[in-house]
């Protein structure tokens, strides 16, 4: 219970560009910022792939493909829209075992991850991930190329060619503020994404949303 001036309640949400869960996630989050009185403040984090050099060298095999038929049904279930990206945020090289690793050279999660920082910072992180991620996830074909890009982050309110000026100008800075984002995740109790964290409290995954509003109900979370 609180108790004098109200406060809005407030969320961290720990997000990855090339997590389809993230994605999955992100409408219930919109719509969750859009009817109530709660702060929803955007981490984004680079995936385990890429956080992890030998993440494939320890997954089962089955989890891709698992992880997969996982997402399609829940997206049907859903009424998400929803289509494996072309091109994939993270370059993977297969090799004649199907073993999968990470390649060294990454065109695309870097630049994402350190706009969707760039936009936290400046109060349009829901927004941005919300438009990029449907535009990665929706079936979009060669999202990377033409405008896509600069269309969603307009969409968003921002202006690409300029942040990514500003991206270009401060990559060590924002990669300091991402790597702070991964630490606070691992700090909050987990590793994977999407983890939105209450007063310290994890709750991870698209399917622990409900748990997580029963949760902030019982602080007190206003309705609007």
């Amino acid at each position: 219970m609180r108790y004098g001036l109200a406060m809005p309640l407030s969320i961290d949400v720990f997000w990855s560009f090339r997590s389809p869960y993230s994605y999955l996630a992100t409408g219930r989050l919109v719509g969750l910022a859009a009817d109530s009185d709660l702060e929803v403040n955007v981490r984004p984090v680079y995936p385990i792939a890429i956080r992890s050099e030998e993440f494939f060298d320890r997954v089962n095999p089955l989890w891709p493909p698992y992880l997969f038929r996982d997402t399609m049904r829940i997206a049907e279930m859903e009424g998400i829209p929803y289509r494996w990206p072309n091109p994939d945020p993270v370059v993977q090289l297969v090799d004649e075992n199907g073993r999968r690793s990470t390649a060294k050279d990454q065109p695309y999660i870097h630049r994402l991850t350190r706009l969707g920082q760039l936009a936290t910072e400046r109060g349009f992180g829901l927004p941005f991930i919300r438009e990029v991620s449907e535009l990665i996830w929706t079936g979009t074909e060669a999202w990377d190329q033409g405008e896509h890009l600069a269309k969603a982050t307009a969409r968003a309110g921002l202006d690409l060619a300029e942040m990514d000026r500003v991206v270009v100008a401060e990559e060590a800075r924002l990669e300091a503020a991402i790597e702070a984002n991964q630490d606070a995740l691992q700090a909050a109790g987990h590793w994977g994404v999407p983890t939105c964290v209450f007063e310290g409290e994890p709750f991870f995954g698209q399917d622990r949303l409900d748990m997580l509003v029963w949760r902030l109900e019982q602080h007190g979370l206003s309705r609007r």
